[in-house]
């Protein structure tokens, strides 16, 4: 058994820094550095849960090319189980250009490649659910696994005693709640960024307000991102409370969101309360940003509450 299986996203991310504006076409401009890195949801996630010294394992879909041999090569380097990863030969591993800007801020250019491909034929339901927290990362992003299939297994896997825990991605086809409802009763961990939740809910803004709804249509604890602001969180009494960030100088902010996931679930596993483990999260969602890639600013599990200590925290 694991402790986390991770389902969603796996992307070739090439990154580039810094980017402030693109050169003009049919020119050329020069770069301080291009780097490829394993990115996506699901392997963000799965490498950081492993950093932190957890068991996780990746399920995902990746081409036969270059790029998905690249991908299985690193995330099984980054400690993660990845024998449930699918190779399909005759579509592209999804690839990102990931364009840093000197504040550290991301543009992208992507490729869904085999992430559309990625069906729940193509995941082996027994080893999936042989973990104590299933993680569906990156929602949006897998568009034949979104909706009511993922559903289906999160179901399963609560009535099979496994936490559920859903984290979003921003829906590029503009359906967002459409997609999503299905899976809500079935979310015992719901961890949308703040930008995320009000495109879930047009009309409202207010985080609270937010939790509130996403309760009602039946997730359970509901944990709200906001990046450099810290993140909100509301128990089982539907009280909303703000925890602050930790301050630190932001190199590229790729994969905050799925280290701060990690950071969440390595700490609940760890026992830890659940303002604890948001505290916690955005402790390794800030040590993320300080290097330059999706996870390898990720400390371990010792390091990082080490590092909680000897860190400023951002006004309530």
């Amino acid at each position: 058994m694991v402790d986390v299986t991770c389902i969603g996203g796996l992307v070739a991310d090439v990154v580039g820094t810094p980017v402030d504006a693109m050169p003009p076409r049919g020119t050329l401009a020069l770069l301080d550095r291009i780097e490829l890195h394993s990115g996506g949801c699901a392997a963000n996630t799965g490498v950081g849960l492993a950093r932190l010294g957890l068991r996780s394992a990746i399920i995902g879909k990746v081409g036969t090319d270059g790029f998905g041999h690249y991908l299985r090569s690193a995330l099984a380097a980054g400690g993660a189980d990845v024998t449930g990863i699918a190779q399909d030969p005759n579509a592209p591993t999804s690839a990102t250009m990931v364009m840093v800007h000197g504040d550290g801020e991301r543009t992208f250019l992507h490729c869904l490649g085999a992430n559309a491909e990625l069906t729940l034929d193509d995941i082996d339901e027994r080893s999936a659910l042989d973990c104590r927290v299933l993680l569906m990362a990156g929602a949006f992003l897998v568009p034949r696994l979104d909706g009511r299939p993922i559903a289906s297994l999160l179901e399963k896997a609560q009535r099979a005693g496994v936490i559920t825990c859903l984290d979003t991605a921003w829906d590029a086809t503009g359906r967002w709640m459409d997609i999503l409802a299905p899976c809500m009763p079935f979310i015992d961990y719901f961890v949308p960024s703040y930008h995320e939740a009000v495109k879930l809910l047009p009309g409202i803004e207010d985080p609270a307000a937010l939790a509130a709804m996403f309760r009602e249509m039946g997730a359970g604890c509901v944990v709200i991102k906001h990046g450099e602001h810290g993140c909100w969180i509301t128990d089982d009494s539907g009280t909303c409370t703000v925890v602050p960030p930790f301050e630190v100088n932001t190199v590229d902010a790729l994969g905050a969101g799925d280290a701060w996931v990690s950071g969440f679930l390595a700490a609940m596993l760890n026992g830890l309360p659940l303002k604890e483990c948001a505290r916690f999260a955005n402790a390794v969602g800030a040590c993320c940003v300080t290097s330059l890639g999706a996870t390898t600013g990720i400390r371990s599990y010792q390091e990082t509450m080490e590092f909680m200590t000897h860190t400023n925290e951002g006004a309530h």
